[in-house]
């Protein structure tokens, strides 16, 4: 059933929920949480269509929040809140709303969004695009006790990446470390095999990719070991090499479906690892309601290495410098070469090779000090002697 309202209050929608619900033959409320997306007018199809599929594993009530500021001087300043209300249907047992916010209004989402939250409900806010610099922070991110992000909607997922760790807060998640969650799956399954030490590791991914980036420090922070990040033609996440002494573990997805797993010692096997769908990301961040410690500490593990050569410059420089390491506190690094201080550098930029020799100086004479009165008289006496 599908209702809708033109400029209309909170109050108004209220009661045309209920309306609904006794209209479907549904007067009880049986919806585990409030789900409140904040997008835009071009984007809002494809996040209520991924909601909508959620909502079949955690029934809710979806608030989507449509800005419409308007162009004009005379749009800006008017406030206007049209709506559409949908139970039943496609929304299956939850409830969906529609929220188109008009001029002023735009700034003021949070007045509007709190009369309609369920009562005594958890609140999940997500941005699929345009996050707030501050989740935690942002009026409706306060009412939240999960909020999702997704770096990689961005146009620089490193810098959004940087940012997310700068102002984390508990309770933010990024749909980029949901998306690795059946590759640390696996790799923790494989690793909890007896295996040796290892020493080093290798995550391919194409360019661009912020999951790459948090695989490899979600590695380098849980193994202890340097980390190369490799770009590759993709899709998405394609390989991850663990050296060990024994041989590689590696687990290789070439066709963005289907991965290899092979081991020392050990037949290869097959493992499915299919790239999810929004719908699945989503119903998998609404399963849990706490603060993910284990995203907190990859985002914030080396976030100040990401921008000497994270995905926003491989892609760029490939050919000259194709892989990022990312190098764990601690990690034995080779002893820098000294040199006496008073000395330059032969190597220093722009310094020849053989600098050209001063020429000599002549030795300049030592300046006598001057006489005194008794030394001149036994001067001149000396002389008149000496003439006679």
């Amino acid at each position: 059933m599908n209702i809708d309202l033109t400029d209309t209050t909170s109050s108004r929608i209220n009661s045309a929920l209920v309306q609904a619900r006794r209209a479907t033959g549904t007067p009880a409320v049986g919806m585990v949480l409030t789900l409140v997306i904040v997008t835009d007018e071009g984007n809002h199809y494809d996040a209520l269509r991924a909601a909508s599929e959620a909502s079949k594993e955690h029934p809710s009530r979806t608030l989507v929040v449509i800005k419409r500021p308007g162009r004009s001087p005379r749009d800006r300043k008017m406030a206007r809140m049209d709506a559409e209300v949908r139970v039943g249907g496609e929304t299956g047992t939850g409830e969906t709303v529609l929220l188109r916010l008009h001029g002023e209004l735009a700034n003021h989402a949070y007045s509007v969004v709190l009369p309609l939250l369920l009562p005594d409900a958890p609140v999940v806010v997500w941005w699929p695009e345009d996050a707030p610099e501050h989740p935690a922070e942002d009026l409706l991110g306060q009412l939240a006790q999960r909020r999702i992000t997704d770096a990689q909607a961005t146009e620089d997922p490193v810098a959004a990446l940087g940012l997310r760790a700068a102002t984390y807060t508990p309770g933010d998640t990024d749909l980029a470390w949901t998306r690795i969650t059946p590759w640390r799956s696996v790799l923790a399954a494989a690793l909890d095999q007896r295996h040796s030490p290892i020493t080093s590791a290798v995550v391919e991914g194409e360019a661009y990719n912020p999951s790459s980036e948090l695989l490899a420090l979600w590695l380098a922070q849980r193994l202890g070991v340097p980390v190369d990040r490799q770009v590759s033609e993709g899709p998405g996440l394609t390989a991850v090499r663990l050296e060990t002494a024994d041989g590689v573990i590696c687990l290789d997805r070439a066709n963005g479906s289907l991965a290899e797993l092979a081991m020392p010692g050990q037949p290869d096997r097959h493992v499915a690892l299919q790239r999810r769908e929004m719908s699945e990301l989503i119903a998998e961040e609404l399963r849990r309601l706490d603060p993910d410690e284990s995203y907190e500490s990859s985002v914030k593990f080396g976030v100040s290495k990401l921008g000497k050569g994270g995905v926003g410059t491989l892609e760029r420089d490939a050919k000259a410098a194709p892989a990022t390491k990312v190098v764990p506190p601690g990690a034995d690094l080779p002893p820098l070469p000294t040199r006496d201080p008073e000395t330059p550098s032969e190597h220093a930029p722009g310094a020849p090779k053989n600098p050209p020799q001063a020429p000599a100086q002549p030795p300049v004479p030592k300046p006598h000090p001057p006489k005194s009165q008794e030394q001149k008289s036994q001067g001149q006496k000396a002389d008149r002697k000496a003439d006679t």
